[in-house]
């Protein structure tokens, strides 16, 4: 097996951030942020999200880039909410970056979701469950846009070298990893902060999952659980160890999203969170 290589995937994090329109690591030498709702739900609550995020990371110089799932492909029950319409949820993403001048991200779960999202968006988004998936890296890869990996919740920290290898002999360097924890039992999942330091062994910007790191999948309802009381435990841990970027999902109301509520940091909660986890990254650096 042929070995893997960071230096010809990137040594320079910041190069690689600051790549993308209109963000840049700022002198604090802060994290980033992707953050957002789990799923695009219309126009008028995503711009809301997104122009509220963006007027805390600008006041506290955290790098943003907004998140919002174009389609939901991995739903417990088939009943589930899925999505708007794919190209009205793009759309809307688009219109975002257009309009309040900060890069998008969405997930993607086939080659053709490739293709599509890489029109509107900055970032293509690999799920947890398909990082191992070939041909959806492959793809990703062509379309010249950055591919965020998710860390599936199978596989060991030092295994995702494996799968950035594949975007980067596929003709793009432009990649980083997110851990959002590990299976700890059926309905559980653990975050080892190792894992963190391993990952970033590759030269790559690696961010932390905080939501989906408190997932509780698998339940005998239908309905994923989570403990967001301990979003603040998470976030702080991972910003102690040093983590490049959090990925957090917010809405304003979570009890009555359209998926994930169970594990979302209530808006009006997320200028206070930052606040705090800004002043842990000062301290250590």
């Amino acid at each position: 097996m042929r070995t893997f290589a960071p230096s010809k995937i990137i040594h320079q994090k910041s190069k690689m951030i600051n790549s993308l329109p209109h963000i840049h690591h700022t002198a604090c030498g802060n994290f980033f942020l992707l953050a957002g709702p789990c799923v695009i739900e219309g126009e008028g609550i995503c711009f809301d999200i997104a122009l509220r995020i963006k007027e805390i990371t600008d006041q506290l110089q955290i790098p943003f880039v907004f998140k919002g799932s174009f389609k939901k492909a991995n739903r417990s029950r088939i009943d589930s909410f899925t999505g708007i319409g794919d190209r009205k949820a793009l759309q809307i993403l688009a219109d975002i970056r257009e309009n309040l001048h900060v890069p998008v991200v969405t997930d993607i779960h086939t080659e053709a979701d490739a293709a599509l999202a890489a029109e509107y968006v900055d970032i293509l988004q690999i799920p947890a469950f398909l990082c191992r998936q070939t041909d959806l890296l492959v793809a990703a890869a062509k379309t010249g846009k950055m591919v965020n990996i998710k860390k599936g919740q199978f596989i060991a920290p030092e295994a995702m070298k494996f799968a950035a290898d594949k975007v980067v002999q596929s003709g793009n360097n432009r990649v980083m990893l997110t851990d959002r924890g590990t299976m700890f039992g059926y309905y559980d999942l653990m975050v080892d902060y190792r894992g963190i330091k391993r990952m970033q062994e590759t030269g790559l910007p690696v961010a932390l999952d905080i939501t989906h790191s408190l997932q509780q999948p698998n339940t005998s309802e239908g309905i994923t659980g989570g403990l967001p009381q301990l979003i603040e435990t998470i976030a702080r841990a991972g910003v102690a160890v040093g983590v490049d970027g959090l990925f957090l999902e917010t809405h304003p109301d979570p009890a009555n999203a359209k998926s994930d509520g169970a594990n979302m940091l209530p808006l009006d909660q997320l200028e206070g969170l930052l606040s705090r986890l800004v002043k842990i990254r000062q301290a250590i650096k």
